[in-house]
């Protein structure tokens, strides 16, 4: 297939370019997919990178594939396509099963007390999924294989894919990008140790992405040009209130766990910032960073309601609703900041991630005007005189000996 350019129908002359980062979070997925949805639609946005992990990954491949074979309402099918074949596949394979009497209490899909859910989490506790699932069974595997053409998305030059997944043996992050990307790199990125047996490529094998990325933000500044990066958050960062029933524990620390790579690289963010902006860098090696702006899309709120256990809700009208509330939140996200692309950030990386109380204070201030000396010569100020003179003698002394000696 012919190579495409970057003049393909995944940007046009007056829209502004951006980079996303997709978060994964197995079903909830679909709020990214209302997001993404949400952004086609209105068409003012042009993606240059898009940097996804686990069910962001998906996100990631199949917009990705439906711009270059549709342009905008190509992606746009192909993830409602995506999904609903997602939807599919949870109604014949699901082992997580929403019974009548679930239904019954209307939000159902937060099943965490239900038999089905409670005899999976004690099969998944006490067997790998080298005994659960010998053959190593996957429908997500079989759907991307159908709607993906994985050869004609690695000769795509209109979109920039990184795709994260964690090495099993170093614990290190491993990006692929377009040219190397596979259904098993897909795979790899989504692959939840305690439902799936790790992937291997290459000689490596890979477990999923969140671990160590999720999503991974540095592809975008090393390999892209735009400068403003929307994040898609899946798993809520703040929640009210603190957990006390063994489901409310577990979901906490399963989000604290897949935000905190996250989190990390946003503190990096604003470290790199304070050194553009505060001119602490030379002016040889200023332009050799780039001030990133950065942009959020919160489901803090828009999925409050969710729990762990509703991640593996696979029913059409779940899957629905999560879209729907991603593009509300896109809206919202639109009227108030799309001005503010390619001019500011609009995320307070001190106020959010840095000023937590875990902040290190410096040892001692310098009074202004005042330029602290070099250490040497500091430690030569705290010398006295007579004792630097005295070793001076000391040593010349002993020199003159040993050339006597000699």
């Amino acid at each position: 297939m012919p190579r495409k350019s970057a003049s393909t129908p995944s940007s046009s002359p007056a829209a502004k370019t951006i980079n996303l980062a997709l978060q994964g979070g197995g079903a909830h997925g679909a709020f990214a997919w209302g997001v993404l949805d949400r952004l086609l639609e209105d068409g003012r946005l042009a993606f240059e990178g898009i940097s996804g992990t686990s069910a962001g990954s998906m996100n990631a491949v199949v917009l990705a594939h439906g711009m270059l074979t549709g342009g905008r309402d190509g992606a746009r099918a192909a993830l409602e396509n995506f999904w609903h074949a997602v939807s599919q596949a949870g109604e014949r394979y699901s082992l997580v099963r929403v019974s009548p009497w679930d239904r019954l209490k209307g939000n159902h899909w937060n099943n965490d007390d239900s038999l089905s859910f409670q005899a999976f989490k004690a099969m998944t506790n006490a067997y790998s999924p080298y005994q659960l699932n010998p053959t190593n069974f996957n429908p997500l595997r079989n759907i991307l294989n159908e709607q993906i053409d994985f050869n004609a998305l690695n000769c795509y030059e209109g979109q920039k894919l990184f795709l994260s997944a964690t090495n099993v043996q170093s614990g290190n992050v491993r990006i692929f990008q377009n040219p190397e990307i596979t259904v098993d790199v897909v795979m790899a990125s989504a692959c939840l140790p305690f439902m799936y047996q790790a992937v291997e490529i290459g000689g490596h094998t890979y477990w999923d992405g969140g671990y160590m990325g999720n999503p991974a933000l540095f592809p975008l500044f090393y390999r892209t040009d735009a400068r403003d990066v929307l994040i898609v958050h899946i798993n809520p960062i703040v929640r009210q209130g603190t957990p006390t029933t063994p489901h409310e524990i577990e979901d906490r620390v399963n989000e604290i766990s897949f935000n905190s790579a996250l989190i990390k690289e946003l503190r990096a963010v604003a470290f790199v910032q304070k050194l553009i902006g505060d001119g602490w860098l030379k002016d040889e090696y200023r332009d050799q960073l780039k001030y990133v702006l950065i942009h959020s899309l919160r489901a803090d709120d828009a999925l409050a309601d969710l729990s762990a256990a509703s991640k593996l809700c696979t029913d059409w009208s779940f899957l629905q609703t999560l879209r729907d509330r991603g593009r509300e939140a896109t809206g919202v996200w639109l009227k108030r900041h799309f001005d503010d692309v390619g001019k500011r950030q609009t995320v307070d990386l001190h106020a959010q991630f840095l000023d937590s109380g875990s902040e290190m204070r410096p040892l001692m201030t310098i009074p202004h005007g005042k330029p602290k000396a070099p250490v040497k010569k500091r430690l030569a100020a705290k010398i006295p005189a007579k004792s630097t003179a005295k070793k001076r003698a000391t040593v010349t002394k002993a020199t003159e000996s040993k050339k006597k000696s000699t």
